[in-house]
């Protein structure tokens, strides 16, 4: 050991005085200033005009995100240029002594080749520890001007930057010992380093090609690390590509003071790197990678409650099988180019799940066989593995699924679909995964809807219908979607189901039969949950059904002055009671939001009925009322008459009804308006209200909160940026003048001492 420290120092002392060393480092901190400069001058700007933006440590340093308003982290930016800067300073580590004959001194001596090699890799990690010094500094401001730093992922994303540039270096040394001229030395490594930074993207469309171009690209794994996922595997694939490159050195060396024949000097090379590729592959096994999530909101970890999901389906598999077809226009995010991307997504869950199995299956969704070759030809897609419409559906049922990509999950003989997007993410995220895993191990809640009476719809997209919310299978947040069942029935002819999560009554327009009103009113004695929301003018149909209740829909309509909008469209606020049916509407009745009720009608809890009845939505006393009679909206603007009926106040728009009944609680809620979950209401864009809150509350309710899955993840705490424009400047004039200044001048004293000496 104590050779290889002396071999180092005096590789160290070589290369602080070359002027390649220094200038090197000059050029990459003033690299590395122009972006940070950049990144904190365009988040100053930016948190002038929106406040509320967050994840500052994140943004300044690690954000893979790069848009005009604000750039990526500066080491994710460093990633793709680290490997420029360490071709220079290698080039002559060991080509210097094979050219100047030094080397054959060095064969000679008590140096052993392995303390030669392993003294000059350590000059170089020490000398990269420099870089990482310089890049501290800017963690060093960062930590000094962002409230609440987030500490560990910064230093995590360091760490990557310095297992990255020390593998750049033990190839520098390799490619170094290969030749006597330290240009050629320069040129090779720049080309390996190149090769491995971007092999990445070469040959995604085959599998065995794929796989191995995935494992050889180098800043792929930093960027993971970057990101703040540190991983065993991750370390030492890193590590076990510098021991196969010295090894690689270590052996070219030795080789060239014996006489083998080419067979046993390919043997060593190839048993080095068998040795190296499998350390690499048996750590990157699942059941061996140990991670760490170094974020603070541990963004990189599913949550709490999809881990306990996972739990629940103890040891026995689950497997995952993509659908693809080539007809559709999803087909490109699904196509094997893409396949890292997707099974990037499943990593979070094989961690804590090990035999998720992950299965591809491409087929063509057309009996239009010339169509299929055409699209082939033009994507240029080997067609030979892809099953043909006749086979997939003897496979799998796609039908209602529009072709597009799903995904099949299958778990002890139970199936279920996830399902792709049109809109924001394209593959499932957490949500939707954690919703169909939990399918699988319990009974999914169902929400029925009654469609007697020409009530509102589900599989309709019109304004006053439902199925924005409830039943788009393209919209990501979709109930179908979240891990709810949606059906409808008509209660005239058929049966009520059992078991299900609630019926809903939408607008009901004709008065129910008294055989369907004496289903509903059996169900509801049975304990079952409902949900009914009437219409002003339709008391007469909805009241009926309210009689058992307690409630009273009262007559007239409820109005709401105001400047900007309709008279009709009430504005409800959410009650102390919205908060008990579901905590994380806390924040929106702290900031007083409101539920967009157009064309509602007041509500009366009776004092006699069974339930506790608790109000939900209040309107505003001193801008609403209840108008009596007939109106006009067009013309001019409605006033109070108390002589025509008119009653001002506070009046309910919304109840909540409970009681304990067959060991659970019946939840039942009422409504004097049906179209606050409208498809236009969901969708209204002049107004702020929190109806999707609200109404994902109420079905989360209904679902005793096993659905949908709640995700939520603790708030950022590194929310502000505490730099003026004046400590702008003077970062400015420290990052392009001063420390610049310092290491120029430094580097000037240290070259001139040497050349005097």
């Amino acid at each position: 050991m104590k050779k290889i420290i002396q071999i180092a120092r005096l590789e160290l002392s070589l290369l602080f005085y070359s002027p390649i060393a220094w200038l090197l480092i000059l050029i990459l901190f003033i690299q590395m200033a122009l972006a940070f400069i950049l990144s904190i001058g365009s988040i100053q700007h930016f948190q002038e005009f929106f406040p509320a933006i967050t994840g500052m440590s994140d943004r300044l340093f690690t954000t893979i995100i790069d848009s005009e308003m604000m750039p990526a982290g500066i080491f994710f930016t460093m990633l793709s240029s680290l490997y420029l800067y360490t071709p220079l300073i290698t080039m002559g580590i060991i080509s210097r002594e094979i050219s100047s004959g030094t080397i054959k001194l060095l064969y000679s001596s008590p140096v052993k080749i392995t303390e030669l090699v392993y003294g000059k890799f350590l000059s170089m990690m020490i000398y990269n520890l420099v870089i990482i010094g310089l890049m501290g500094l800017f963690v060093v401001v960062g930590a000094l001007f962002v409230q609440n730093f987030d500490y560990p992922h910064v230093l995590v994303a360091l760490l990557a930057s310095f297992l990255l540039i020390t593998a750049y270096s033990a190839i520098g040394i390799f490619v170094s010992s290969l030749t006597t001229y330290q240009v050629i030395a320069a040129i090779g490594t720049f080309a390996i380093l190149a090769f491995m930074n971007y092999i990445g993207g070469f040959g995604q469309g085959i599998d065995f090609v794929r796989d191995i171009t995935y494992s050889l690209s180098m800043p792929s794994r930093a960027e993971r690390m970057v990101r703040g996922l540190l991983t065993s595997r991750d370390v030492i694939y890193y590590l076990a590509i510098a021991g196969i490159f010295l090894g690689f050195t270590i052996t070219r060396l030795e080789l060239a003071r014996t006489s083998k024949s080419m067979l046993q000097q390919a043997s060593r090379y190839v048993l080095i790197l068998v040795i190296g590729l499998s350390i690499a592959y048996i750590s990157s096994r699942q059941s061996m990678i140990l991670y760490y999530d170094a974020t603070d909101t541990k963004v990189n970890t599913i949550v709490k409650a999809t881990q306990q999901i996972l739990q629940k389906m103890g040891d026995d598999p689950v497997e995952m099988t993509a659908y693809i077809n080539l007809m559709d226009d999803s087909y490109e995010y699904g196509a094997p180019d893409k396949r890292i991307s997707a099974i990037e997504i499943w990593e979070p869950y094989l961690r804590f799940k090990h035999n998720i199995n992950l299965n591809w299956v491409y087929y063509n969704g057309s009996f239009d066989f010339q169509a299929f070759k055409k699209r082939a030809k033009s994507l240029e897609v080997d067609t030979a593995d892809f099953l043909t419409p006749e086979a997939i559906r003897k496979q799998v049922d796609l039908s209602g699924e529009n072709g597009r990509v799903v995904i099949q999950l299958k778990y002890k003989g139970k199936t279920t679909f996830l399902r792709t997007f049109i809109q924001g993410d394209f593959w499932p995220g957490e949500d939707e995964i954690a919703a169909a895993m939990k399918r699988l191990i319990v009974t999914p809640p169902k929400i029925v809807f009654a469609t007697d009476g020409y009530q509102r719809r589900i599989d309709k997209i019109g304004d006053r219908d439902y199925q924005l919310f409830f039943n788009v299978k393209i919209s990501q947040k979709s109930l179908i979607n979240q891990g709810f069942d949606i059906d409808s029935i008509s209660i005239e002819k058929e049966q009520i189901p059992d078991g299900i999560a609630t019926l809903v009554i939408g607008d009901p327009k004709v008065a129910f039969s008294p055989l369907a009103l004496a289903k509903i009113k059996k169900y509801t004695a049975d304990g079952g949950n409902l949900l009914i929301a009437g219409e002003p003018g339709k008391q007469s149909v909805v009241n009926p059904l309210l009689d058992s209740l307690g409630v009273k829909m009262l007559d007239g309509t409820l109005v709401q002055r105001s400047n900007d909008y309709s008279y009709n469209l009430v504005t409800s606020g959410l009650t102390a009671a919205s908060v008990v049916m579901n905590p994380g509407l806390q924040i929106f009745y702290k900031e007083k939001g409101v539920v967009s009720m157009p064309d509602v009608a007041a509500l009366r809890a009776e004092n006699d009925g069974p339930f506790k009845i608790q109000p939900l939505l209040l309107t505003n006393a001193k801008t609403s009322w209840i108008k009596k009679g007939s109106f006009v909206l067009d013309s001019a603007a409605l006033v109070f008459e108390a002589k025509n009926g008119d009653q001002q106040g506070a009046f309910p728009t919304a109840l909540m009804l409970t009681r304990k009944m067959n060991k659970r609680e019946q939840r039942i809620i009422v409504s004097g308006d049906a179209d606050f979950f409208s498809n236009k209401e969901l969708a209204r864009g002049n107004l702020k209200t929190v109806n999707g809150s609200f109404v994902l509350s109420i079905f989360k309710w209904f679902a005793y909160g096993e659905f949908p899955i709640d995700t939520t993840r603790p708030e950022t705490r590194d929310n502000k940026l505490k730099l003026s424009d004046a400590g702008l400047n003077t970062l400015e004039i420290l990052f392009y003048g001063i420390i610049p200044g310092f290491i120029l001048m430094l580097g000037i004293v240290l070259l001139t001492r040497r050349k005097r000496k």
